[in-house]
């Protein structure tokens, strides 16, 4: 059944962890191209918590966040292709609700990537002037064109963080060529990093783990199925890995993270790939990247049809989102384990 135009989330109300119930006035629905989803599940990302704190910038109060949505279609407009968005069909949505539509950007199926800024499922202006609204709620809106289909054989549960931290690392995996004959360095293992291993592996790369310690050696290598870990504070193992990586995939850093040290692991003409926005600028020595023709290269999230894909992809390979389920009333506490870095390896929020 389709909502009414009041919805119900876990909103914030001033910079902090701390959510509350927030009854807010739904987005307008587009009545020629718009999807209403009751939301069932919506995972945690980091970027919730850097926007509800602040940390990227002043933001507008009160806000709900969320842009790891799963649910079930309730109500689709008039052009939308219904047997794809069938009454009661799962769908997901992921960081981005909206875009053009008509740049060269879009046309190429590269929304994210939009020449005139793409629209995220929440804290964004429409441009009807609403500012979005995101998943830690029961019901959401947005453009057909950004609400993908759910294949079967994947559960919510594991879906919900593939629409955010899933295509994040899927996306500039294959886009920067990850396969066969190509030694692939994550670094970090959270709910980005576990599951850009699995990608990794999965699309026959020699993947090694990096993390700061030895105490997620095990899981790496039997859960996730790295090859091999290197804890890149240990200079003994850092030197053994010196020029390496063809790709590392940067998923973590912190305001103390070495990137002259990571850079020295990458081999010449490789690349360095940061999928995450470090609250505060960083710094490294030209040197560090120049003599050996290391790229440094920014990747964001993924388009709708590359969620697509890596949804089957995940469907063919076995690839699963290892999460924690809690309720949604649950949030605030949600989003102090995740801040407290207790989420192994990402919390999903149940209405």
């Amino acid at each position: 059944m389709a909502s009414n135009d009041v919805y119900h989330g876990q909103a914030a109300f001033e910079p902090g962890l701390d959510v509350k119930p927030h009854e807010y006035e739904a987005r307008p629905f587009n009545e020629e191209y718009g999807v209403e989803i009751k939301v069932t599940h919506c995972g945690i990302c980091g970027s919730d918590l850097h926007t509800i704190t602040g940390g990227w910038g002043p933001i507008k109060y009160p806000l709900v966040v969320g842009h790891e949505i799963i649910g079930h279609v309730t109500r689709v407009g008039s052009k939308v292709d219904a047997t794809k968005y069938a009454i009661g069909a799962r769908v997901g949505v992921g960081a981005q609700c909206g875009s053009c539509l008509d740049c060269s950007q879009c046309g190429r199926d590269r929304e994210n990537l939009c020449s005139n800024g793409m629209i995220g499922t929440y804290n964004s202006k429409t441009p009807e002037g609403y500012t979005t609204q995101g998943g830690y709620a029961d019901y959401y809106r947005c453009h057909y064109k950004f609400v993908v289909p759910i294949p079967e054989a994947l559960s919510s549960e594991s879906a919900a963080p593939m629409m955010c931290a899933g295509v994040t690392t899927y996306s500039p995996l294959k886009t920067h060529g990850a396969g066969p004959g190509k030694k692939v360095g994550v670094v970090g293992i959270g709910g980005l990093g576990h599951l850009g291993i699995q990608w990794a592996v999965s699309l026959g790369a020699d993947v090694t783990a990096l993390s700061s310690s030895d105490k997620k050696e095990k899981e790496c290598k039997q859960l996730l199925g790295a090859h091999h870990y290197l804890n890149y504070s240990d200079p003994e193992a850092v030197k053994a890995y010196a020029k390496t990586f063809d790709i590392i995939l940067c998923t973590s850093y912190s305001t103390t993270t070495n990137w002259d040290l990571l850079f020295s692991l990458v081999a010449t003409e490789g690349k360095f790939v940061l999928v995450g926005a470090p609250e505060k600028p960083i710094s490294f020595a030209a040197f560090s990247v120049v003599p050996r023709q290391i790229s440094f290269v920014g990747s964001i999230i993924g388009s709708p049809a590359q969620i697509e894909e890596m949804l089957a992809f995940a469907v063919e390979k076995g690839v699963n989102s290892i999460v924690e389920v809690m309720p949604m009333s649950e949030a605030a506490a949600a989003l102090q384990k995740v801040h407290n870095g207790q989420a192994r390896f990402r919390i999903v929020l149940k209405n």
